[in-house]
């Protein structure tokens, strides 16, 4: 007869959370498992999993240090856990997620459920036209320096259950293993690239600023996607005061914002006359600056302070094509390219698309022109440019749904 076991956790949560993490994929941890290695006793290893869960004796192992470069330069430190550790904290967000998703605020948009980038766009769009003045901050290093002992006190808020607390503080102790294959010990902070990380962030931060403002600011507008945030202004004095007060809330949780990426930003418009050095930011992949645009009633060009896929987004969806290869890749047909390539063109269509479409001329005209390097090597007749830019038009007009982009009427220019 099985021992009762002093937890609680059903073999059908832990095979859920399974198919979860299956689903989002992602690398080995130290242990060098992958998912697919991790599947060949896949039976066993849940088992032993929800065995130890369930008696308590269950110890993340250390976490993966891989260093990220960013795309303003340095790098980053993603937190890589090893597929069964992703699996048990899976297991913790499905029971404790549900206990602290209704407590968090409508204008924080990162990392949940039924909320997306875009929506956060939407908004921080509608709110530039309704005030003069924007304050965008960054918080510098937030999963590297969030309190364990505030974030502790915050989860204690929410729940009572003695699984998910032991759990919880057991990964935001576990160790990283650096690429030298040293430990480093963590006494604060929660590493980014775990499964409950972002809704411990979340939960942190829906204390530090989101509960603190709808207490200190009540009738001020702002938006927070994770650690990226913009507070709207009526006039540049508000916005500037405002600014020495968040900087003292975060110093006093001990975090500190990013001296380079806070800033105070006016929103430049037709109606809005001001001379002021920052005009622009940049939120979610989209630039908002003044932007002049038809007005199709009277045919008349008017400026608007809107978003468009940023330079950065641009550089990086071309730096992506590039990384394919695939102009070189003359084993494949033009339907093995479009087969392969299509998630990535749609992807790049639904979300940066969404708001200035034009924006994105750049990186389809890129992509055409790799197709046009492609059939140069791919076809001997094609011996010039001219022949190749021939070849993929007449494609085009024979097959106008082959790629994502020729589907929605974006052939861009070719030549």
């Amino acid at each position: 007869m099985e021992k009762t076991k002093p937890f609680i956790i059903t073999k059908q949560l832990v095979l859920d959370a399974y198919k979860l993490v299956k689903m989002n994929a992602g690398s080995a941890g130290v242990d060098q498992q992958s998912i697919a290695d991790f599947e060949v006793k896949l039976k066993d290893n849940l088992y032993k999993l929800w065995n130890r869960m369930s008696s308590g004796s269950y110890f993340p192992p250390p976490v993966k240090a891989v260093p990220i470069p960013k795309k303003t330069g340095g790098e980053r430190i993603l937190g890589v856990p090893t597929v069964s550790d992703r699996i048990a904290q899976m297991i913790i967000k499905i029971m404790f997620e549900p206990k602290v998703e209704s407590y968090f605020h409508r204008d924080s948009y990162g990392y949940r459920p039924n909320k997306s980038a875009l929506d956060a766009i939407e908004i921080t769009r509608k709110r530039c036209w309704q005030y003069n003045w924007c304050l965008e901050f960054d918080i510098k290093g937030l999963f590297d320096n969030i309190s364990h002992q505030l974030l502790m006190k915050a989860v204690r808020k929410h729940t009572d259950d003695k699984l998910s607390l032991l759990y919880i503080e057991r990964w935001l102790k576990a160790p990283m293993q650096m690429p030298d294959g040293g430990l480093t010990e963590r006494t604060k902070g929660t590493p980014q690239g775990g499964v409950i990380s972002p809704i411990l962030s979340n939960l942190f931060l829906h204390y530090v600023f989101d509960s603190w403002m709808c207490r200190e600011y009540k009738k001020v507008k702002w938006c927070r996607y994770a650690d990226d945030a913009l507070i709207h202004c009526k006039t540049e004095q508000r916005a500037q005061l405002l600014l020495i007060n968040l900087e003292s809330r975060f110093k006093e949780c001990g975090l500190e914002l990013h001296p380079t990426k806070t800033k105070i930003i006016y929103c430049k418009d037709v109606n809005r006359k001001k001379s002021y050095p920052e005009t622009r930011f940049d939120f979610l992949g989209y630039t908002f600056k003044p932007r002049e645009v038809l007005n199709r009633k009277d045919n008349k060009i008017f400026t608007t302070f809107s978003p468009a896929a940023s330079d950065k987004a641009i550089k990086a969806m071309r730096a992506k094509t590039k990384e394919q290869n695939f102009g070189r890749r003359v084993e494949l047909n033009i339907e093995d390219i479009a087969r392969l390539y299509n998630p990535v063109l749609n992807g790049w269509i639904n979300y940066y698309g969404h708001y200035n479409r034009s924006s994105l001329d750049k990186v389809f005209r890129h992509f055409n022109k790799t197709l046009i390097r492609w059939a140069m090597r791919k076809y001997i007749k094609l011996t010039t440019k001219t022949k190749a830019t021939k070849f993929i038009l007449q494609v085009n007009k024979d097959r106008p749904k082959l790629f994502a982009h020729w589907n929605i009427g974006i052939i861009g220019d070719v030549a």
